[in-house]
């Protein structure tokens, strides 16, 4: 199901071909942007707990004025919202990084994520962003409200759904230098990024100590042979001072409870038993009950939302909650992630993840989607990753590990073996089986056949 477009990006990803939209002026968006209307806002809403802010004000209308945004992009289904997207602000670590969320849904479904910008501030002074997301006003207020310049805008990865932002995002701060991961691509017609309204950027490359932040914040660049139609390209970034570590796509921790930027209304509409539900009920009578607004059917919902994004077409739709908690509060890779990329090139990624272990002592995890901040270090990371040591066995040999981290990846090899119920993963499998038939996808283990 192409639900899992919000959480990875190949192929589902590459499979969006956002149409030609003619700007409207120098503030619009060039596939999609904000209309100027609506009176400031000037008044912060604080949320109790983790410090997350939004822009509010006394009227309703004004606050959907400064979220308003158009985005009807994106091939073969565009990214929703299409007319609203709300900006929460959480501080991540104290005067230093912010992170900034917005629901993305796929296209007319029911299906919803958060999607995150992370903002670092330099030791000059300016701002380092790290994926934006859609610049409504909300959004720009809110980050203006740090009282910094921003002075990079860095797009850690070639998918869509990142890569659409960057060019209304950039012509909010024209005085920013962009910078763009390796090998950018797009499909099926490989437009330039100059198309995507991104102009003057400048690449990024594996442990460049040339970057203009090089001395606070490192990066290691993950570029893998063609699985399928393109490459799999994500950078990794380490933040010295706060000892955190900036990814897009590779890992994630599903929280239990939705993230805030999701709607009520979306989480309602994916409680209610739809078609999808009564394909995937394992048979089971599928009641027609109206959805009533209540804790627990906003948090079926979410459990539906996340079990169709982590594998297009889970085992049953109908009663979420066993799947969902063998999936959640766990650092894990996406098993979509896992089957049609990290399975195909598992020598590049196990030299990418071990660097990023052997080099960096972070203990706190940013990624693009879901739950963060992640209170977590080395042996967590790498146990997420422990299906590689199946596939590769012991015909792998690189550099020595260090006792420690050989310890902390055999510690979390069984229990990383667990996050996939069989049942759950039959229909993703499927799908992996008939895109190496169709020659979608490669049915390869780092450029050998397999056996």
């Amino acid at each position: 199901m192409a639900a899992a477009a919000m959480a990875v990006p190949l192929p589902k990803h590459s499979s969006f071909l956002p149409k030609p939209k003619l700007p409207l002026d120098q503030n619009s968006n060039f596939l999609g942007g904000s209309l100027k209307f609506g009176r400031p806002m000037s008044v912060n809403r604080k949320i109790k707990g983790p410090v997350m802010v939004s822009a509010a004000s006394t009227s309703n209308t004004d606050d959907r004025s400064k979220q308003f945004y158009i985005n009807f992009t994106g091939f073969p289904f565009p990214l929703g919202p299409f007319l609203n997207r709300r900006t929460i602000r959480t501080e991540a670590v104290k005067g230093c990084i912010w992170m900034f969320e917005q629901e993305q849904a796929l296209g007319f479904s029911s299906v919803s994520t958060n999607i995150r910008m992370t903002v670092i501030k330099l030791k000059s002074g300016g701002l380092w962003v790290h994926a934006p997301i859609a610049p409504t006003k909300e959004c720009i207020q809110l980050i203006e409200e740090l009282g910094a310049p921003v002075e990079y805008i860095v797009l850690p990865t070639f998918a869509y759904e990142h890569k659409i932002f960057v060019g209304p995002f950039s012509r909010k701060f024209p005085k920013a230098q962009v910078w763009v991961a390796p090998r950018q691509w797009s499909w099926p017609l490989n437009l330039p990024l100059e198309f995507f309204g991104i102009f003057r950027a400048k690449t990024i490359k594996d442990g460049d100590l040339s970057t203009p932040w090089a001395d606070e914040i490192e990066q290691k660049v993950l570029s893998s042979p063609e699985v399928g139609i393109g490459p799999y390209v994500e950078v990794a970034f380490y933040h010295k001072r706060s000892r955190t570590l900036l990814v897009t796509d590779a890992v994630i921790f599903v929280p239990r409870k939705p993230p805030s930027s999701i709607s009520s209304e979306s989480l309602l509409a994916s409680a209610k038993n739809g078609l999808a539900v009564k394909i995937l009920s394992k048979g089971k009578q599928v009641p027609n009950d109206p959805v009533v607004d209540n804790p627990n059917t906003r948090q079926k919902g979410w459990e539906r939302m996340v079990l169709q994004i982590l594998f297009l077409g889970p085992s049953n739709l109908l009663e979420p909650n066993a799947s969902f908690a063998q999936m959640s509060q766990k650092l894990i890779v996406s098993p979509i992630v896992k089957t049609l990329v990290f399975s195909k090139v598992p020598e590049k990624v196990r030299d990418w993840i071990d660097e990023i272990a052997s080099d960096w002592r972070f203990k706190r995890i940013i990624p693009a989607h879901f739950e963060a901040p992640i209170n977590a270090g080395r042996s967590e990371f790498l146990a997420a990753f422990g299906f590689l040591d199946d596939l590769l066995g012991e015909r792998y040999v690189n550099r020595p590990p260090s006792l420690s981290i050989l310890f902390t990846s055999l510690m979390g090899k069984a229990a990383a073996a667990s996050y996939f119920p069989p049942d759950d993963m039959r229909t993703l499998s499927s799908l992996d089986q008939f895109l190496v038939s169709v020659g979608a996808v490669k049915k390869t283990v780092s450029g050998r056949k397999r056996r």
